[in-house]
């Protein structure tokens, strides 16, 4: 299967520019090359309002971005957890992401400032999204009206934190979550082994297995994370009693087997799953709406069912 035409020029720029592999750099060094790849790619900003907040909970806070359709009412809350191998990243990087995300779903958006590794290692992260969904649903009226429902969403690392709150909701009687929408979860980490996708884009074209292992060292220590549903999704003992979900991934992306596996884990548990494979597309694709027309379309795909989701639980 061919690269999609418009990725394919992408690529070919970043080679010529010569953009290294993260997992050549430093993590700060890292995490300023990645800001300026999602500056380049991603649509114009959409005009919604903005606000930054703290999230505050019982074991800590975690700042986070406010994103609130300007006309009409809001569908919702959606929580999003951005992507970078719990290591790059930060509110400012998915601004773009969400501030589409909010205008194409017409819900209000509460973007996940969660701690970055190395700095702040496992579960740093699974502890601040946990802290920002419960300060979502303690706030969900002010975010977007009396019962306001709330959904999850993330791409790559941020995707598994989505599927770890939905686990964790369910096993601790809450907050409610009405849907997820997971772009190429990482959700074997490094318990999937070889498959395929892991042997065919080793290498690329956009995310490569060194820099999976740079980023596993970086949040777990070792290339080796803990066997824990936590650190890998797929791990869970049981997958049953989950919100629906929409599962996005991309062909040549290595991650993509374990991502499938994961699907076929939730709709073996009785889950309602609809699993979309962009053919022409990798890793990263959420945040190239701006240049590959194929990119927006799976954004906009994304912001649908989002919108469908809870606008149906409003009606209930």
């Amino acid at each position: 299967m061919q690269l999609d035409q418009a990725l394919e020029a992408i690529l070919t720029q970043a080679r010529e520019a010569g953009v290294p592999d993260f997992a050549d750099l430093p993590p700060p060094a890292a995490r300023g090359v990645y800001r300026q790849i999602l500056a380049a790619n991603d649509v114009r900003p959409a005009a919604v309002a903005v606000s930054d907040e703290i999230a505050a909970g019982t074991s800590g806070s975690v700042p986070v971005r406010i994103y609130r359709p300007r006309q009409g009412a809001s569908a919702g809350v959606i929580v999003y957890y951005h992507g970078g191998g719990y290591v790059l990243g930060d509110l400012d990087g998915y601004d773009s992401v969400c501030r589409q995300l909010c205008a194409d779903s017409q819900a209000t958006i509460v973007s996940v400032d969660y701690r970055l590794a190395p700095e702040h290692p496992f579960p740093a992260a699974v502890d601040d999204a946990w802290t920002a969904l419960e300060w979502a649903a303690a706030h969900a009226g002010m975010l977007a009206g009396e019962r306001a429902p709330i959904a999850v969403a993330g791409d790559s690392a941020g995707a598994v934190l989505a599927t770890v709150v939905c686990l964790l909701a369910r096993d601790r009687h809450g907050p409610a979550i009405v849907y997820q929408g997971l772009v190429y979860p990482a959700a074997g980490a490094g318990h999937f082994g070889e498959s395929d996708s892991r042997r065919r884009y080793a290498d690329g074209p956009t995310l490569t297995m060194r820099t999976v292992d740079f980023f596993n060292r970086c949040y777990f220590g070792s290339t080796q994370p803990p066997a824990s549903e936590l650190a890998a999704p797929l791990l869970a003992d049981d997958c049953s009693r989950l919100p629906p979900a929409l599962l996005q991934v991309a062909t040549h992306d290595p991650l993509r087997d374990e991502a499938l596996a994961y699907g076929a884990r939730l709709r073996q548990a009785g889950n309602d799953v609809m699993v979309v494979e962009y053919h022409g597309l990798a890793h990263g694709f959420i945040s190239m709406g701006g240049t590959v027309p194929a990119a927006r379309l799976a954004q906009l795909q994304l912001a649908q069912a989002l919108h469908t989701a809870l606008r149906h639980h409003q009606a209930g």
